[in-house]
């Protein structure tokens, strides 16, 4: 373990550990009262490939963090990022078409599909968060999961091509069903805080995060341009706005209710003592 800053700027530490290792992550939290997992895997290619190898190694990485969590006397809250392709690849079955599919934090993604369809990224994501849930799983250590969608923000696909690349592969089914969805930077940082500041209170469980439902075929054609990805000659992009000539294709309505309540709420006071006042 290693850290930079010898009194910490603006009291922050800059700690480095191996993600893998048990000791060093427990040295890294031993001290902290939170802990916010939100790493994710870089392709070294620096490309989209990310792999059936890569979403194993996730998972063994989130039940690492957890556990370790778990041993670190100090922590006693976890905050988990995830993510909504968590919660969004699920088999298709009929149903009465007038109505949608709600998918919510009680959906989780089909792990099967998932491998038949080669969606790495989104089988990564459903197996870490599995993971983390069974690690904390009958133990004192309190965790709560955020799932976001796309996240977007100046110049925030082009540091992080890794996962926004991996995020949009399956991205047409997506579009179509009504799935495909973006948070900008901003707001899910603000959700984790949220989040954390009431772990202690109603807070707990998993929270779908986003903030824009991309609906419109210009849209998606907007999100590759950024990304540098070019569409296949003569392919047409159906919007879930549209028909797209399927019947027995699902439509879903993502819903996000449950984090948008906790948001909005007005925050608690969280003063121990009042100062009395008079008023004659």
């Amino acid at each position: 373990m290693e850290m930079f800053g010898e009194n910490g700027r603006d009291r922050v530490w800059t700690v480095m550990a191996n993600v893998m290792d048990p000791v060093s992550l427990h040295e890294a939290f031993d001290g902290c009262v939170g802990v916010f997992h939100t790493s994710s895997l870089v392709d070294p290619g620096g490309i989209s490939g990310y792999t059936k190898h890569m979403a194993r190694l996730e998972a063994k990485a989130a039940e690492l963090v957890v556990e370790a969590c778990v041993r670190t006397e100090s922590v006693r809250k976890c905050v988990f990022t995830s993510s909504l392709l968590a919660c969004v690849w699920r088999q298709n079955y009929a149903r009465d078409r007038r109505f949608p599919t709600t998918v919510d934090e009680n959906c989780w993604s089909d792990e099967s599909l998932c491998r038949d369809n080669k969606l790495w990224f989104s089988l990564g994501k459903t197996m870490a968060e599995k993971a983390a849930w069974r690690a904390a799983r009958g133990t004192d250590l309190k965790l709560v999961t955020v799932c976001p969608a796309l996240v977007t923000g100046p110049g925030f696909r082009r540091r992080n091509p890794t996962p926004s690349i991996a995020y949009l592969k399956g991205a047409h089914a997506m579009l179509a069903e009504g799935l495909l969805a973006t948070a900008n930077v901003e707001r899910v940082a603000e959700a984790h805080v949220r989040v954390y500041e009431e772990m202690n209170g109603t807070a707990g469980g998993r929270y779908i995060c986003y903030d824009h439902v991309v609906r419109r075929a210009e849209e998606f054609a907007e999100l590759q341009r950024q990304l540098g990805l070019r569409a296949p000659a003569g392919s047409r992009v159906p919007a879930a706005s549209e028909p797209d000539g399927d019947e027995r294709a699902a439509r879903f309505e993502l819903c996000n209710r449950k984090l948008t309540a906790l948001m909005s709420a007005r925050r608690r006071c969280t003063y121990d003592a009042y100062i009395p006042v008079s008023y004659e």
